[in-house]
Order: C-alpha cells, then structure tokens, then sequence
C-alpha cells in the first residue's frame, strides 16, 4: 500500500512552513531568517510528489481509482498554491524577482549535486576497473612464475636424469 503517512507528512510540511513564513516574513530582516521554511516547503512538496510517483507493489483498484487519483490531484494543487502563495509574499517583502532567484539558485546546485554524484560514480566505476586490471596481471604474472619454475623444474629433473645415467 501506498505510504499515506508520507502524502500526510508532506503536506502537513508545506502547511506549516507556509504558517511560519506567514507570520514572521513581515519582520524578517533577510530571506536567510525564514530560508530553513522555504527548505521544508520544497522537502513537503517532494514528499508529496514522490508519494504519487511510488506505485509499484500497488493493486490496480489503488493505484487508479477515483479516491487515490483524486487525493494525489489535490494534495499536488494545495502544495502548489501554498508555494505561489509564499513566491507572492517572498517577492513582496524582499523584492520582485527574489523567488525567481530563489529557484534558480536551488536548480543550480541540485543540478550540481546530481553531477558530483555522477562524478564520484564515475571515479568510483574508474577504480574497481583499475583494481580489475591489477588483479588480472597479478594473476598472469603468478601463472607465469609458476610456468617458470615448472619449466625450470622439469629441465632440472631432465638434466640430473642424463647426469645419473
């Protein structure tokens, strides 16, 4: 079933980062005082998308019905109208264009999150082929030691044969 205390969770999110900016934006001195709201109002908000997109091991009857379509279609819409309410006022009090760069600046570093990840991956997948490429001549070298002395070995034992007779 799908995690309804998450759908909860994240709309009771938004709902109370939208209270508090509400009543502390008229004597916020700097967007820094109410930023922690605004985190939590993006936190409710994926929350609540992600509680939509999560419908694998979900009946048919649960994933498509009318309740779930409808509940998922409105929780989105008052998330929605929470944030443009709060743009609204973030614009308001510190100036056209502030929510703007607001959003700007937080696609900007999820855009570099999503690189230094991809990055460290890539270094990480560059390691264990490297780490793979020493074992593999690792092992060649202890096999042809062991050609070595076997070959040694064996020319040994040929030579003390003859030497004998």
């Amino acid at each position: 079933m799908e995690p309804v205390t998450t759908v909860l969770a994240g709309i009771s999110l938004v709902k109370a980062s939208v209270d508090f900016i509400k009543s502390n934006i008229s004597t916020a001195q700097d967007i820094g005082q109410i930023a922690g709201q605004i985190d939590a109002l993006f936190t409710g908000q994926k929350q609540v998308q992600e509680a939509s997109n999560r419908k694998s091991g979900v009946g048919l009857a649960d994933q498509f019905g009318v309740k779930s379509v409808a509940q998922e279609t409105i929780n989105a819409r008052l998330a929605a109208e929470q944030i443009a309410e709060v743009a609204r006022m973030v614009d308001f009090r510190f100036g056209h264009g502030t929510w703007a760069g607001i959003l700007a600046e937080r696609q900007k570093r999820i855009q570099q999150a999503k690189e230094a990840r991809a990055a460290q991956l890539k270094m990480e997948q560059l390691r264990q082929q490297e780490m793979i490429e020493n074992f593999k001549i690792g092992a060649i070298a202890v096999g042809l030691v062991v050609v070595i002395i076997g070959l040694f070995i064996g020319v040994m034992t040929a030579t003390a044969g003859v030497i004998v007779k």
